[in-house]
């Protein structure tokens, strides 16, 4: 049985417990009682667990006798599992620049599609260097014509625009 400490956990244990009547559940399933917060505590102490109190705001409040540690356990485990089952979305920057090629376009294309496969959204820089922020019309019109080579089911996150060191796009995949 825990001895009750200051408060570091997130229901109110054994001694912490302040009504003088409770609704005591001993196992699940079982329809609660309503006993004397002495009766429950004896009752606890009986069978070597805690008394924990499942909802205070009730008339009178809920208790449950179980093992408040291993309980503690099994939602820290819970927690975890599903934190690794949770799929991260990172952004993915791809590079280019106003003097790339057709080839090195589509390369850049199945690059982004295969990062897009793998749920991740991908950040298009065309960084004007130089005399190249003069040409800031050309630049737009190659964005465009590299956008048109992503299929249907590709969305833009970000429109096409410009900033300080060129033009930027983020584009993702619509998930159906």
């Amino acid at each position: 049985m825990r001895n009750s400490s200051p408060k570091k956990y997130a229901h109110r244990l054994n001694s912490e417990i302040t009504a003088t009547e409770v609704r005591l559940v001993i196992k699940s399933g079982e329809n609660p009682e309503i006993v004397s917060l002495q009766e429950a505590l004896s009752k606890a102490k009986e069978l070597g667990q805690d008394l924990v109190e499942i909802a205070p705001k009730a008339q009178p409040p809920v208790c449950r006798i179980m093992n408040y540690g291993k309980y503690l356990y099994m939602q820290s485990k819970q927690q975890r599992l599903h934190k690794a089952k949770q799929k991260r979305v990172e952004l993915k920057t791809l590079r280019l620049s106003l003097k790339i090629e057709k080839h090195d376009l589509e390369t850049k294309v199945k690059k982004a599609l295969k990062f897009m496969e793998q749920g991740h959204k991908v950040k298009f820089d065309m960084t004007l260097r130089g005399r190249e922020k003069g040409f800031v019309p050309q630049a737009f019109d190659k964005m465009r014509e590299f956008l048109t080579y992503f299929p249907e089911d590709i969305k833009q996150d970000q429109l096409l625009k410009k900033t300080p060191q060129g033009l930027t796009v983020t584009l993702s995949k619509v998930i159906k």
